[in-house]
């Protein structure tokens, strides 16, 4: 008797898990279907991106590092959205980008200026390459940001973790 019921056990909890599961995997798409895809954070990418030119230049090495940091965390959505596009930024950000990065961390702005430079070319080819060559960046003029003193003395250390 006892090994029937086990039995039953059994069969009922997987009915009752079976069907349940239904409704969390539309649940699931939903919250998929609502979070950015690749223009939304790239948007951020890009304010993120022209506010640390302007960080640099002032000598808050902080805020350019932080800028990058938070940068490349806007994409975080595009790992579950995209995730056939989502390694070409981890690519372009840990490879091309890197650069920027260490001229950064060395407080360097006569390098930070040609990394900075160089980026925008491999930007601007990515685009074109995944047909987007109708989004061309380019250096702005004034932060993207004018609520922010991008000349606080600071070092990319200073960042938390």
């Amino acid at each position: 008797m006892s090994k029937r019921l086990i039995v039953i056990a059994a069969i009922v909890s997987v009915a009752v898990l079976g069907t349940s599961a239904v409704p969390y995997a539309a649940d699931l798409n939903d919250v998929i279907g609502v979070l950015p895809k690749f223009a939304i954070p790239m948007r951020e990418v890009g304010d993120r991106f022209q506010n640390m030119y302007f960080a640099a230049k002032g000598g808050n090495w902080g805020l350019a590092f932080y800028m990058s940091k938070y940068m490349n965390n806007a994409m975080n959505p595009a790992k579950v959205t995209k995730p056939d596009e989502y390694p070409l930024w981890s690519s372009f950000y840990n490879e091309k980008f890197a650069p920027v990065n260490k001229a950064i961390s060395a407080k360097d702005f006569a390098a930070f200026e040609k990394e900075y430079t160089a980026v925008i070319k491999e930007c601007n080819a990515c685009h074109t390459a995944m047909g987007y060559g109708f989004i061309k960046v380019v250096k702005q003029k004034a932060p993207s940001d004018q609520g922010v003193d991008y000349k606080v003395p600071s070092k990319a250390e200073d960042v938390p973790k």
